[in-house]
């Protein structure tokens, strides 16, 4: 352990690599309102910080089958089955997040976990179907329609319809990247991307073999090749794909083969996705995933050591659970006041 208190991850070096010295887990995470959930094995933890500048932890198991039996090791279904389960679990993070980092307000907390979130998770599920599949798919039939490529509403499989629906990843990927980097400007949302860039740099850091103390882990790229960010742009090249091998069909038909293939081109775009991470040191591989890695950029900010302390916290609980930690040596930051958010700090300040 470091003199700040950290765990150095030198002496856990042969827990974390296999005889072929790769890594026997990869693991994984996501940015929370104020925090970092980091996820392994058997457990998610995640870290956040309360209006009082204190770190708050919560731990929650993962299914033992999805993570750890043969769903996991079954290439194309681990996709689909995890990313589902993912899903679930990142909305869970976030509303528990949300709790813990405004608290409370008029007396009474606000509780993030009941009707009101779940309602908000479902009008955003629904948004994001109709504003990055539908729209693209209604505005790419009328645009090669008008171009005369499918001047009876559709076509079958062949050039004219593999540029309309390369003309549907077009407006798809354009929609994605001008939204982001609109809610990107907003001030709460660049602190969570901050977060996002704290959670990478850990990983890598931790990949690397790296002391996880902030002034260290600051050092490290804020890009990671199996970054979510980096998943959405497979996923449009993976559809493009996938659906001009299905032409044009009649626009009904089009609406509903868009919905239901969803999880078809997930589990491929995660399985493209986890090929590049693990052969990254392939220059050719390095070339193919320069996009994904530009991408990152909107979703990502600089984080200070604040937001970095708090993302190493989360994953030393998530080490600990694999057993690559003593749970003994696990700290806790003291409060520190002069990191939180100037939103909640101006709340509190009113309260």
């Amino acid at each position: 352990m470091s003199q700040n208190g950290y765990k150095s991850n030198g002496a856990a070096a042969n827990d974390r690599v296999d005889a072929k010295g790769e890594l026997k887990f990869s693991y994984g995470g996501q940015a929370v309102i104020e925090g970092v959930m980091m996820r392994g094995a058997h457990t998610a933890a995640i870290a956040v910080r309360d209006p009082n500048g204190q770190i708050v932890v919560h731990e929650q198991p993962l299914n033992a089958t999805l993570y750890r039996g043969k769903i996991a090791k079954t290439p194309f279904i681990r996709g689909v089955i995890g990313l589902w389960d993912a899903l679930g679990l990142g909305t869970r993070a976030l509303m528990w997040a949300a709790d813990i980092a405004i608290g409370e307000e008029e007396g009474e907390k606000v509780n993030f976990n009941g009707p009101i979130g779940w309602a908000t998770v479902a009008f955003s599920l629904l948004l994001g179907i109709g504003l990055f599949f539908l729209l693209p798919t209604t505005a790419a039939s009328g645009i090669g329609h008008w171009l005369g490529l499918t001047p009876d509403g559709s076509a079958p499989v062949g050039f004219n319809a593999f540029l309309v629906n390369l003309i549907e990843g077009v407006i798809q990927l354009g929609l994605l990247v001008a939204y982001i980097w609109a809610i990107g400007r907003i001030p709460d949302v660049k602190r969570l991307f901050g977060y996002h860039g704290a959670e990478h740099k850990t990983i890598n850091a931790y990949e690397a073999g790296a002391e996880l103390t902030p002034e260290v882990v600051a050092n490290y790229p804020i890009e990671h090749p199996r970054c979510g960010t980096a998943f959405l742009l497979t996923v449009v090249f993976v559809s493009v794909f996938i659906f001009s091998l299905l032409g044009r069909p009649p626009f009904l038909l089009l609406i509903l083969s868009r919905v239901v293939l969803i999880p078809v081109i997930a589990g491929v775009a995660y399985e493209i996705l986890r090929f590049t991470a693990r052969n990254i040191k392939n220059p050719i591989v390095r070339l193919i995933i320069k996009p994904n890695l530009a991408l990152q950029h909107l979703t990502t900010r600089q984080p200070d050591l604040h937001m970095i302390e708090v993302a190493i916290v989360s994953f030393n609980h998530v080490l600990a659970s694999e057993g690559l930690l003593p749970r003994e040596e696990l700290v806790i930051p003291p409060p520190r006041p002069e990191a939180v958010s100037p939103t909640l700090a101006a709340e509190k300040a009113k309260a």
